[in-house]
C-alpha cells in the first residue's frame, strides 16, 4: 500500500490536526515504514504456530470471589448522619 501526502493530510484532517509541509513529509516516511513492516509480518508463514492469549502464563494470584456477609446492616448505618433503620437518607438531587 502506497501512502501519499494526500493520505496523511486526510488522516490529519480526521484527527483535527494542522500539519506543516515538512511534518507531512515526515509522516509519509513513517507511515510507509510502518506499512512495510506490517507487509513483512503478513508474509510470514504462521500456519504451524498455535494462537496464544498471552506469551506468559496467566495465573491468578487473587483469592476466589465468594460472597460473604461480613457486616450487619445496623453497624453500617450507624455511621450515617441520616437513615431510616434500613436505608441511608440522602438529599434529593433533581
Amino acid at each position: 500500500m502506497e501512502i501519499t501526502k494526500k493520505d496523511v493530510a486526510g488522516i490529519a484532517d480526521l484527527a483535527r490536526l494542522e500539519l506543516k509541509e515538512e511534518m507531512a513529509e515526515k509522516f509519509v516516511t513513517q507511515f510507509r515504514d510502518i506499512i512495510g513492516y506490517m507487509d513483512k509480518m503478513n508474509a510470514l508463514d504462521t500456519s504451524h504456530v498455535s494462537p496464544l492469549y498471552s506469551p506468559s502464563e496467566n495465573t491468578s494470584v487473587m483469592r476466589p470471589d465468594t460472597p460473604k456477609k461480613e457486616y450487619q446492616r445496623r453497624d453500617l448505618l450507624a455511621g450515617s448522619p441520616d437513615q431510616d433503620g434500613q436505608y441511608l437518607i440522602v438529599p434529593r438531587i433533581l
